[in-house]
């Protein structure tokens, strides 16, 4: 879907960076910057709006979605520097990428993010039950997740001793990656090999050279997100077994993913912007963390790999794509 037709689709209610002037009287509308890298799956979308309906907002009449939606990295801050033009309400941050640059931005303006990083680990807060700042909101990652990943690519492959991880160069989690791999691995008795990229041009090439190791876990972050089909392909072009975090990977026809669903998590993300807009201070929101993870599991790419699925992976999925 062409991005003019999918943002005509979103709603006649939201505007793409550059922004069109609203004509909306301020005291009744309230207006919500969505900072995102990139076209949003339309789950996440959908999931916002819904925690909103459930909250009683209506677009158009008591809300406005500002949809901002970067086409590269660098261009992120630009866009959230517009939203602060603005004067928005308050600035959701949509994906791991689009926090620091709508922390940056703002110290006053209340930034909610849905991102799969440790808001400690990285500084955007003091502690998840009192975050301190203008910033809160849900985090996708918990300590248990790489673990439980690599976990899953050894049962799998029980012959299984060198796993690749594929990271983005600039993210601020990617430490915290790298050391709950490693730490992961030890436990394993496997090797990983810490795969860092800048820009989705490297994935092609990245992805060949390491077509030697046993298997591939990709990182939840918006950068790969995007482009799932792509490494999806890549991977399997390169005999690579694949996980990743998010459930959309096995439906573009990867191997594997086990994570949160992350329209889920931007509904929830709804309620801490209710709250904002009824006088609570961010510094005072605890960040939330997920409740459910999901393993998703794609057949059809398990027989092209040469692979079949134990039972014991097989009777914990919650979703097996034939």
């Amino acid at each position: 879907m062409r991005r003019r037709e999918f943002i005509t689709h979103l709603s006649c209610a939201a505007t793409t960076w550059p922004f069109s002037a609203q004509a909306q009287d301020a005291a009744k509308i309230r207006r919500i910057g969505f900072l995102r890298l990139g076209l949003p799956h339309k789950a996440y979308i959908d999931g916002f709006r819904l925690g909103l309906r459930e909250l009683g907002y209506i677009e158009g009449e008591t809300i406005v979605i500002e949809f901002g939606l970067a086409q590269s990295i660098t261009q992120l801050s630009d866009v959230a520097a517009e939203f602060v033009r603005q004067k928005v309400d308050v600035i959701v941050a949509s994906g791991s990428p689009s926090v620091l640059p709508a922390r940056d931005a703002t110290s006053t303006i209340p930034v909610v993010f849905v991102a799969a990083l440790d808001p400690v680990a990285t500084g955007l807060a003091t502690s998840l039950a009192q975050p301190g700042g203008n910033v809160t909101g849900i985090t996708s990652q918990s300590e248990e997740v790489i673990s439980k990943r690599l976990e899953l690519l050894k049962e799998l492959l029980p012959e299984l001793v060198n796993i690749a991880v594929l990271v983005r160069a600039t993210s601020p989690a990617t430490a915290r990656y790298t050391e709950n791999a490693e730490l992961a691995a030890i436990a394993l008795a496997v090797k990983v090999q810490i795969l860092s990229v800048s820009d989705p041009s490297e994935l092609e090439a990245v992805i060949r050279a390491v077509r030697g190791a046993g298997a591939l876990h990709v990182v939840a972050d918006t950068m790969f997100t995007i482009e799932l089909a792509r490494i999806a392909e890549l991977a399997l072009q390169n005999r690579l077994p694949t996980i990743h975090g998010a459930p959309e990977f096995p439906e573009a026809g990867g191997l594997m993913s086990y994570g949160a669903r992350t329209g889920d998590l931007h509904r929830r993300a709804a309620t801490h912007v209710h709250k904002i807009l009824q006088g609570a201070k961010p510094a005072d929101l605890p960040i939330e963390q997920p409740t459910k993870f999901e393993l998703v599991i794609n057949l059809k790419t398990a027989k092209a790999l040469g692979l079949t699925f134990p039972p014991s992976i097989l009777r914990r999925a919650d979703e097996v794509i034939e």
